[in-house]
């Protein structure tokens, strides 16, 4: 165990007390167990990274409503393991354990690590040739200075030209090229909202959208989404009209996690709503093209009942690999020079190699979509299935596009069982991940994204996993809604 307090930042007792959500097992007398569980799954998952220093004891007592012997209690069990480390004088600290071995306990384990956390596919087979074919071009570049704020003018023509297709006419001077979509959404946000503005965010939602709105002193403002409804647009007027948002996020098509898709008529609804409210949205279309059906069903894009009070985000991460780093934005004309202004003092632009390959894929992207739509599929259902087979009591509705399955638990086990899932040598991101606010216990976000058999294999530890974290009694049916 690291003897000596590694640099990093501190994390207060109220903010822990949010990330740890509902941490209490239901029904248990194992107050520091699970606590300690808890707190180790929030290390797993990256919440809580090596050399954050921890509130003290009595401080994050207070804030969990729990004596300071529970406290002291779970911390000794992770100091045993190597996970927290203390010094006197100087407090506690996330701590690697020995070899750096996060989360299993078990030390003689050496199972291969299956991770369900991430829901990123791996690159398309045709990347390689694009690299390739885009040399002859990249010898051209190397004769200027490499730097474009606003994206190479071929990429940006090609990613208009995508969007006209979808009856949404855009110009290459309505685009940004950026590194990712994550990077696009802070632009936005840097440029529209500040300190103590409201941000409305779908609940659940992707869990770096709330982190990149508290990043900028925002308050992320959760409307709900339903697992099985979808999203309630007289709820969301409600709060348009109520809380006066500066700014709201959207990811109508196959919304990460639900995998849902907002119908035409709500579109038009909902259009109309943000331009009565004059509040501007940004829509997240990372995952828009993965449309899983035989046949896709496009519907038209949210800008084109909101007009200029929609700003688009896409990306290349999902359609074509995530390596690429690249995303963009589209936007009213005059808010693009007013996002270049705020982009000069975050970065000087992006990768110039991996925009001629992106444009090179844009070319004649059909054929590889429609390869990533069915390798896509296929995965989902061999998740499906899996799920029947070894966690029969958990429920799923299977969905039309996206990247994952939006898992309900037979009780509110998400963080525990996110702990026992590392110990049989699988990572997943539990509930609380995808709350505004924690919560979502009985939740669980699975990806189809890795190979067949490595998803059966994965599903059959979970179940594993699962049945070492249940405390009630077993129903006998699986439901798929």
């Amino acid at each position: 165990m690291t003897s000596q307090f590694p640099p990093g930042g501190r994390i207060s007792g109220a903010r822990l007390a949010r990330l740890l959500g509902g941490w209490r097992h239901s029904g248990s007398r194992r107050g520091a167990s699970d606590l300690a569980d808890a707190l180790e799954s929030q290390v797993l998952d990256g919440r809580l990274p090596v050399g954050t220093r921890l509130p003290a004891e009595r401080e994050l007592a207070t804030a969990l409503g729990v004596s300071r012997t529970l406290v002291g209690a779970a911390l000794d069990r992770l100091r045993e393991s190597g996970l927290v480390a203390s010094r006197q004088g100087a407090g506690s600290w996330v701590s690697a354990p020995a070899g750096g071995r996060v989360g299993r306990r078990d030390p003689g384990a050496d199972l291969e690590l299956l991770d369900l956390a991430h829901a990123s596919p791996p690159a398309v087979p045709g990347l390689l040739a694009a690299f390739d074919a885009v040399r002859p071009q990249l010898g051209a570049e190397l004769c200027d200075h490499g730097y474009s704020a606003r994206g190479l003018p071929v990429l940006r023509e090609r990613l208009a030209a995508s969007y006209a297709a979808r009856g949404l006419p855009t110009t290459p001077d309505q685009l940004i090229v950026t590194n990712g979509a994550q990077h696009a959404f802070a632009l936005v946000l840097r440029t529209l909202a500040g300190p103590g503005d409201r941000v409305l965010v779908e609940q659940p939602c992707y869990p770096n959208t709330p982190e990149a709105i508290r990043a900028a002193h925002a308050l992320p403002v959760p409307v709900a989404v339903d697992p099985v409804e979808g999203w309630d647009i007289a709820a969301i007027e409600a709060a348009l009209r109520q809380a006066s948002p500066r700014l709201a996020v959207f990811v109508p098509d196959f919304q990460n996690p639900t995998g849902l898709q907002l119908d035409a008529e709500s579109r038009q609804r909902l259009g109309a709503a943000l331009a009565r409210a004059r509040t501007p949205a940004v829509v997240d279309e990372t995952l828009a093209e993965l449309d899983l059906r035989a046949t896709p069903v496009p519907l038209p894009p949210l800008a084109a009942y909101a007009g200029e009070w929609v700003i688009m985000v896409g990306s290349a991460a999902k359609t074509f690999w995530g390596g690429l780093r690249l995303g963009w934005i589209r936007a009213p004309e005059h808010l693009v020079e007013q996002l270049l202004a705020a982009r000069h003092s975050l970065d000087l632009g992006s990768s110039v190699l991996s925009q001629l390959v992106l444009a090179e894929l844009l070319a004649d992207a059909g054929p590889l979509l429609r390869q990533r739509r069915d390798d896509l599929r296929a995965a989902r259902d061999v998740l499906a299935d899996a799920l029947r087979e070894h966690c029969p009591e958990w429920t799923f509705r299977l969905p039309v596009g996206g990247l994952s399955l939006w898992c309900g638990l037979p009780e509110p086990m998400s963080t525990r069982l996110s702990v026992a899932a590392a110990n049989h040598g699988v990572q997943v991101a539990p509930g609380p991940r995808f709350g505004v606010h924690g919560g979502l216990e009985r939740r669980l976000r699975l990806p189809f994204c890795l190979p067949e058999d490595r998803l059966r294999e994965a599903v059959r530890r979970l179940g594993l996993a699962a049945a070492s974290v249940r405390s009630g009694p077993r129903g006998v049916d699986a439901t798929v809604v």
